[in-house]
């Protein structure tokens, strides 16, 4: 018997400028669900309404955007209509995001070691020395060697790659249920990417979490993710088990990202003239084909 959905988003619009003419939904009549323990990849191209569903999770659209209409439970309890107190609660603590921009989620001003130590003060009410030997263990856990230079860097000191591993530890140190990783290999070199990908598998599994890996690049989660959810201007046009929609892609937006990663790698099996399954067919809204 399935588990119970740690997260279930149901008929969520996201809408910027509501009240004017312009107004522009960018997240339209979503519903998705993320299970214990599980990786679901988020699919779409670049301004599909990707990261504003995941600052929608957490309560963070800011104006002129704002939540039409939906439900988003986390454990069963709706953070829509929970207080700002609740959701500061649960943001990091229960669910953490890893930013797609790590040089401008870091405080430039500030030593990376600080601002997570300053985490842990805040959320699990460390002392100061608790909280860096904390941050100095998180920092060895994501590979950064000579954790205790690191710890006194200032962002514009560390690589991309080190940027990133800074962010993953920051998204660890309060031990969350649910990691949301935004394009967390975006603007990353080949080597570096997959060094911070496997980084990032290996601190999920060893502490048996939920993640929301959000991305543009089939390739790239292929090997990983459990199911897949594919966004098209604001909708899940198509959501199921990796290996389900890989095999027999029912949506044209599927297949067009299909074929953009089959350009760049060639470990798809994937034909366009593929005979579809009927009982897939009916799974998907009719609205989307």
């Amino acid at each position: 018997m399935r588990q119970r959905e740690l997260l279930k988003i149901e008929d969520l619009d996201v809408c910027f400028h509501a009240d004017s003419p312009a107004a522009n939904s960018v997240v339209r009549e979503l519903n998705l669900e993320i299970f214990p323990g599980e990786t679901l990849a988020l699919i779409g191209e670049s301004g599909c309404g990707k990261s504003t569903l995941a600052l929608a999770i957490l309560g963070l659209i800011e104006f002129p955007g704002q939540i039409i209409r939906g439900k988003i439970f986390y454990r069963g309890e709706n953070l829509l209509t929970a207080a700002e107190k609740r959701l500061r609660q649960i943001r990091w603590k229960e669910i953490a995001l890893i930013f797609q921009e790590p040089a401008s989620a870091l405080n430039p001003l500030r030593r990376v070691g600080g601002q997570v130590t300053e985490a842990l003060c805040l959320h699990l009410g460390l002392n100061t020395a608790d909280a860096k030997q904390r941050t100095l263990q998180l920092f060895e856990s994501v590979n950064l060697f000579e954790a205790g230079r690191c710890f006194q860097a200032y962002p514009h000191e560390l690589s991309a790659g080190m940027r990133q591993r800074v962010m993953i530890a920051m998204a660890m140190a309060c031990r969350p249920k649910l990691i949301i990783a935004d394009e967390p290999t975006t603007a990353l070199d080949v080597h570096t990417q997959q060094e911070v990908l496997d980084c990032l598998l290996r601190q999920k599994e060893e502490g048996g979490l939920s993640m929301l890996f959000i991305s543009h690049d089939l390739a790239l989660v292929n090997s990983f993710a459990d199911r897949l959810a594919i966004m098209d201007r604001g909708r899940i046009v198509e959501a199921g088990t990796t290996a389900e929609i890989l095999a027999e892609p029912q949506h044209a937006q599927t297949r067009r990202l299909l074929a953009a990663a089959q350009r760049f790698n060639n470990a798809f099996d994937y034909s366009e003239t593929r005979a579809v399954s009927v009982t897939r067919m009916q799974r998907l809204q009719q609205e989307n084909f």
